[in-house]
């Protein structure tokens, strides 16, 4: 699974009683920086991925760009691209295979418009860790113990009210850390940029779904 789409896998349902246990102060934060972005028409934004082993290694960083509008967004790295048009999810490996998924399929995973809008009353417990300096930092815990996200960090940018950098636990204790970096909030995009078209690819794509 390439990396990028870890902000799928590692980017909706459930849990009415998760919600008894959330720290109120985090909800009140989260809860600001949704309603904030949810006034916003469109985002662009450029993205780091940085792998970090179990034992410490670090196995580099990786840049790429997102594209988000509503419930639709692209995201691109390298070759690597992903693809949503608000109800399928296209993931193109960068060379000869496109998987294609179900938003609802995707649901538990932290994509794009999860992380940028209300995904933790669903989907996770939360509470606030540390309010030092010019961050908030908030920790989630997936309700389906099932999913391979032992825990996520995030940290909030006070001034801006704008998730900046996520990292994510998984169980077996490797670390995804995800930056987002100069974010245009005033974006002016085509809807054609989210809508998937073959013929762009290589002749001999294989599309899964």
């Amino acid at each position: 699974m390439n990396k990028i789409y870890l902000i799928g896998f590692v980017f909706l349902t459930l849990v009415s009683t998760a919600k008894a246990q959330n720290d109120p102060a985090a909800k009140k934060i989260l809860d600001g920086v949704s309603a904030k972005i949810k006034n916003f028409k469109a985002i662009t934004a450029t993205f780091s991925l940085k792998s970090i082993t179990s034992k410490g290694k670090d196995n580099g960083t990786k840049v790429g760009s997102v594209s988000l509008k509503g419930q639709k967004y692209v995201m691109k790295q390298n070759k690597v691209e992903i693809i949503c048009d608000g109800a399928k999810i296209y993931n193109f490996d960068g060379n000869k295979t496109i998987t294609v998924s179900s938003v609802e399929d995707a649901g538990s995973t932290l994509s794009p418009q999860i992380l940028l809008s209300n995904f933790y009353d669903k989907d996770y417990t939360y509470k606030l860790i540390s309010a030092a300096g010019n961050f908030y930092q908030i920790e989630l815990l997936p309700n389906d113990k099932r999913k391979n996200v032992q825990k996520i960090n995030i940290y909030i940018d006070k001034a801006k009210s704008f998730i900046t950098k996520a990292k994510v636990l998984d169980k077996s204790n490797n670390t995804i850390e995800l930056s987002i970096s100069n974010p245009n909030t005033n974006a002016t995009l085509n809807d054609n940029i989210f809508q998937f078209n073959k013929a762009k690819y290589p002749k001999d794509i294989e599309v899964l779904d």
